[in-house]
C-alpha cells in the first residue's frame, strides 16, 4: 500500500468522525435564547473535539508527507490512532449532554490520552519504516509537545474526579499548544 492511499483512508475516517460528532448535537425545539443555553455544553464539547480532530488531521497530513515509505506496522499503528479518534463522537456527546460531569469528563480525557499515545506509536512506526537516519526521524527528535500532552491528559483524567473545570482547562490548554501546526515536518519536506 502506498502512503497516499493510507492518507486518503485516514482522511475519510476523520471526516466521518467530524460528521458523527456534529450529529450528536440536537436541535432545540424552542426558538427563545434560553433554548440555546441548554445545548451550550454540547456545543462547547463539540468545538473542542472539532479542534482536536483538526489538529490530528493536520499533523497526520504533514507527517505522511515527510515519511518516505510505510509498512504493515505503520498501517496498524494508523488504525490504532483512528480507533481512538472514532470514539470522540461518543465521549464528546456524553460529556456535553451531562454538562461536563466527572466520569464523562474523565472518559473524554482517557480517549484523548489513548489517541496521544497512539499518535506517538504511529510516529515511531513511521520512523522505523523510514529509517533512523531519515529526515522524519530528525524532525521528530525533539517533540516537547508530544511528550507533555499525555501527561496533561492524565492530569485531566485524575482532576475530573476532583474539579472538572481543571480537567476542561487542561484539555483546552493542550489543544491550544497543539493548534499551531507542527513545523518540524515542513522543514524536512522537499
Amino acid at each position: 500500500m502506498t502512503k497516499t492511499r493510507l492518507e486518503a483512508f485516514s482522511d475519510g475516517v476523520i471526516a466521518i468522525v467530524i460528521t458523527v460528532t456534529v450529529l450528536e448535537m440536537k436541535v432545540p425545539h424552542r426558538t427563545d435564547p434560553a433554548a440555546l443555553a441548554g445545548v451550550l455544553p454540547v456545543f462547547l464539547s463539540y468545538v473542542l473535539s472539532f479542534v482536536y480532530v483538526g489538529i490530528y488531521w493536520n499533523n497526520h497530513h504533514h507527517m505522511l508527507h515527510a515519511v518516505g515509505r510505510i509498512n504493515g506496522w505503520v498501517m496498524w499503528a494508523n488504525l490504532h490512532l483512528l480507533f481512538w479518534l472514532s470514539l470522540l463522537p461518543f465521549v464528546t456527546g456524553w460529556m456535553g449532554e451531562n454538562h461536563f460531569a466527572a466520569l464523562p469528563t474523565a472518559t473524554y480525557g482517557a480517549v484523548l490520552l489513548a489517541a496521544a499515545l497512539a499518535w506517538l506509536l504511529l510516529q515511531r512506526s513511521c520512523v522505523a519504516a523510514d529509517g533512523r537516519n531519515s529526515a522524519l526521524a530528525g524532525a521528530l527528535d525533539r517533540d516537547l509537545k508530544g511528550k507533555i500532552s499525555p501527561l496533561l491528559y492524565l492530569a485531566g483524567v485524575v482532576c475530573a474526579f476532583w474539579r472538572t473545570w481543571i480537567s476542561d482547562l487542561l484539555y483546552v490548554l493542550v489543544a491550544a499548544l497543539r493548534f499551531v501546526p507542527d513545523r518540524r515536518f515542513e522543514k524536512v519536506l522537499p
